[in-house]
């Protein structure tokens, strides 16, 4: 995790300040998708919620992804459980997004499962919730807010990384084990830990629909070479690293992949697996993502 506490302090006129601009950009966000956004507390309402992510990713057995038991406990322990409701004053809950403080020195909240109805998709609703959970968080002295996503979904990657400006932090292999649902599958559940830091520029633009656009074909006009390609038969290929910038491909739709060619897709999680993962763990970072299938990276001793 950052060490936040390295932070220049903010004074109590610019931290209104910060909460005020945050909240303006949740509501406006909202607005924008045609919802509501509020924490809940109700049982019916915590009922919903826990009915919401069954219905997406559809667990198989008895491995429920949250209950209604620890989402109550959840909310009663000071942690995010909040909920997206269709229509400024709608009763139908079309989103939820939990997570929980980590230890108090780092001023942290990790944000563990959010997810919208297959019907609200396209109308941001999972932006609001975002922006809904930064204001949140900032109100309560958060600096920063954690989460997980699947690297080799590609609108995942766009949304936390060039739609948020969350930055990853930590490629994490098989982080759950096998989930055996409708969008894992059988695969290994491999996960991008990203850091979304609340208090910089980069995430209070982001909240305001500000984000600059990476561009795969100027990168690679300007010098940058493809650590992680793919053949014309659609086949990860990787290639050495040659310069301070590189990108790394992704296939275009791994959740269908998996359940039509499960072998091609455990080829490329192994590939994402060994080149993004390598660089991460040596000295590259994450600095944008191109909605067409590329991460871009930068040598941090180049800059």
């Amino acid at each position: 995790m950052t060490d936040i506490s390295a932070a220049p302090p903010f004074t109590p006129e610019a931290g209104h300040r910060l909460v005020a601009d945050a909240l303006t950009a949740a509501d406006a966000a909202a607005h924008a998708a045609g919802c509501h956004v509020r924490p809940i507390s109700a049982l019916a309402d915590l009922e919903a919620a826990c009915r919401l992510f069954e219905g997406i990713w559809k667990p198989a057995g008895e491995n429920a992804l949250a209950t209604t038991e620890l989402l109550r406990a959840m909310d009663k322990a000071g942690s995010y459980v909040a909920a997206a409701f269709d229509g400024e004053a709608g009763d139908e809950l079309v989103g939820a997004c939990i997570g929980f403080f980590g230890p108090p020195p780092d001023g942290a909240l990790h944000s563990h499962i959010a997810g919208v109805s297959a019907r609200m998709r396209g109308r941001s609703v999972g932006f609001a919730l975002k922006t809904h959970q930064r204001s949140w968080a900032l109100q309560r002295g958060a600096a920063q807010v954690s989460w997980t996503f699947d690297p080799l979904i590609r609108r995942n990657a766009y949304f936390n990384i060039g739609k948020l400006a969350a930055r990853p932090a930590q490629y994490l292999p098989n982080f759950y084990g096998r989930m055996h649902d409708a969008i894992n599958g059988a695969d290994d559940t491999d996960r991008l830990l990203v850091e979304w830091q609340l208090t910089g520029p980069e995430a209070a633009a982001a909240c305001h629909g500000r984000h600059p656009a990476t561009d795969a074909v100027a990168e690679r006009a300007g010098g940058a070479t493809a650590a992680l390609g793919a053949t014309d038969d659609g086949r990860p290929q990787a290639h050495p690293v040659r310069g301070p910038r590189t990108l790394v491909a992704v296939p275009q739709d791994i959740e269908s992949l998996r359940h039509s060619d499960p072998r091609s897709a455990a080829t490329w999680r192994s590939a994402v697996r060994d080149v993004l993962g390598g660089l991460l763990a040596d000295r590259w970072q994450v600095t944008g993502f191109d909605r067409t299938g590329w991460y871009l990276l930068e040598d941090k001793d180049a800059q």
